[in-house]
């Protein structure tokens, strides 16, 4: 599977995380890319923060399905990464992500809750913990003792 665009894996090299291929030039390039990796061979192709219509050119061009986060409705399908949507995190979200959901808040609740019942001792509690058969235990007990 081939990916173009936003590639975060380099956004040092691309100058942070911005959309790919604005100018003609650089739109140019990302059409021949996408030709070349269809012909070595990719069964698919990834188009991240692409301008709409550039993604759906680059679509119509290849015989591969494209899969666009970021890059309109022209492309063959979409991809959400799923942090992203479910609203996981405080830093940046991209223009194209739209958040279904926002349980960062939540999550935080949840973890200073579980924080403070282990530091208070109240979890695990007996429900919460399995344990051996009294006649088992004493068995037990009595083999380590013999050592």
């Amino acid at each position: 599977m081939g990916h173009l665009g936003l590639t975060p894996q380099s956004v040092n090299q691309l100058g942070g995380f911005h959309t790919q291929g604005k100018t003609a030039p650089a739109a140019r390039r990302l059409l021949e890319d996408a030709l070349l990796l269809e012909e070595a061979g990719c069964f698919s192709l990834v188009l991240e923060s692409v301008p709409a219509r550039l993604a759906e050119l680059i679509s119509k061009k290849l015989s591969i399905p494209t899969i666009g986060i970021g890059a309109g409705r022209g492309c063959d399908g979409q991809v959400l990464v799923t942090n992203d949507m479910l609203g996981l995190f405080e830093r940046f979200t991209p223009k194209f992500v739209k958040k279904y959901a926002n349980f960062q808040a939540d999550m935080r609740r949840a973890f200073a809750e579980y924080i403070n019942d282990v530091q208070s001792r109240s979890f695990p509690a007996a429900e919460h913990s399995v344990e051996m058969d009294d006649s088992e235990w004493q068995a037990f007990q009595k083999d380590i003792e013999k050592k």
